[in-house]
């Protein structure tokens, strides 16, 4: 086993486009790392570096204790799953398994040894004689998987492995793989672009925006304490709310301004965040996470100076919670960062957070408990918890913190 480093490591084509800008990580021993990002930020060429299928333009690429930029891949002593398998239609799962190291002239006895130890604990025992065509899809994704285990290799690189499976089967296969990781104890690094699978395997899961790293920490971290708006918006299903607000002071207390509302800010929360108060007087972006409010019926004891007026215009019962959508008379957020999260998401969310700038008003998702009875066109009160409110910087998006207790990572700019 051995730590990954990436040092200062770039990836240039020859149109000049970066692919990867200054790309600093490191990935302990034993660590299961998650790179996600939108399609195209450069997670994958990021992965193909480190294993040696891309040319590093600049920087350096160590494995254990050897710098492998010009090391071929097939003795960087990883292996690799992709996301199509990339299995042999022509060979049973035992020979699929076994292909690898009879390339590497193992002997025979130890081949059989290895793969058995790889069927047991992926399930595949009774699979070893039959052909992938006779496999469903989770099972194609074990083999790949142990195709990769029997190897014994210092890294194991996964690219997207999950994404041809169902919703279902995702969800098994991606506790399976976290599982089996830990079992074993093999450096991963794990590519995807889906921020929950992201959020449930990964020790620590790095946030890549048009090839630059923007935040490497442990998911509840991320989650609490994103360093800029893009991370805050990327993180979290449903997304944060994110909208322009109006910061205010008075007798030393801070209170932010919207749509005719006024939430007090907890003395704590602004005790966390010393640079907060610098900003008194200013239009800052207020984010609220979905989970962060409550219908006011259901709360015992629900202070008037944390309710929030709502009209129900959409809801959405999933069973474990109910997601409802409503308006306030505050602007959304538009920086750069909110405009490349909508686009991510596709055309239309792009235009209804443009259409939204322009009447002064933002769509609100609030994630409530299932016994709510709010329906479509009921006037609500929603309570917020104001100790989990977000506050980002209007002009570059930076999360304003004190420094010591928000996010660490700092992100390296051109």
């Amino acid at each position: 086993m051995a730590e990954i480093v990436l040092d200062d490591v770039w990836k240039v084509y020859p149109d000049g486009t970066e692919a990867v800008h200054a790309l600093d990580l490191d990935i302990a021993d034993k660590e299961f790392m998650v790179l996600v990002g939108p399609s195209g930020c450069g997670k994958t060429t990021a992965l193909r570096m480190v294993a040696g299928l891309e040319v590093i333009s600049k920087g350096s690429v160590r494995i254990g204790e050897r710098v492998v930029n010009d090391v071929p891949p097939k003795e960087r002593d990883i292996a690799m799953v992709f996301q199509n398998y990339a299995l042999y239609p022509h060979m049973t799962v035992f020979d699929n398994m076994a292909f690898g190291l009879k390339l590497q002239k193992v002997p025979r006895d130890e081949i059989k040894q290895r793969v058995g130890d790889a069927a047991r604990i992926l399930g595949l025992e009774e699979f070893l004689g039959r052909k992938p065509k006779a496999l469903s899809g989770g099972q194609r994704q074990r083999v790949a998987m142990g195709r990769a285990i029997v190897r014994h290799p210092q890294a194991f690189l996964m690219d997207e492995p999950l994404s041809n499976l169902d919703a279902k089967l995702r969800v098994q296969m991606r506790s399976e793989i976290a599982r089996i990781q830990h079992d074993l104890g093999v450096t991963t690094i794990y590519v995807t672009h889906d921020q929950t699978e992201a959020m449930t395997m990964g020790d620590r899961v790095a946030v890549i925006r048009k090839g630059m790293l923007q935040q490497a920490d442990t998911p509840q971290s991320l989650y609490e304490h994103p360093i800029n708006l893009f991370v805050a918006g990327f993180i979290g299903s449903p997304a944060m709310n994110l909208f322009d607000v109006t910061l205010t002071g008075s007798d030393g207390a801070l209170a932010v301004e919207f749509g005719g509302l006024r939430l007090p800010v907890p003395d704590e929360v602004v005790a966390g965040r010393a640079a907060l108060r610098g900003y008194s007087g200013r239009t800052i972006v207020l984010g609220i996470r979905p989970e962060d409010m409550e219908d006011a019926s259901l709360v015992s004891e629900a202070p008037a100076e944390r309710r929030i007026p709502a009209t129900v215009e959409l809801r959405e019962a999933l069973g474990s919670d109910v997601v409802i959508h409503f308006t306030v008379n505050a602007p959304p957020a538009i920086t750069e960062d909110v405009r490349e999260l909508a686009v991510d998401v596709g055309q239309e969310a792009l235009e209804q957070v443009e259409k939204g700038v322009e009447g002064g008003r933002t769509t609100v998702l609030a994630r409530l408990n299932p016994r709510t009875h709010a329906r479509p066109g009921d006037n609500i009160e929603l309570v917020l918890d104001t100790h989990r409110l977000h506050f980002f910087d209007p002009d570059d998006g930076s999360g304003i913190y004190d420094g010591t207790t928000g996010p660490t990572t700092s992100i390296k700019q051109p």
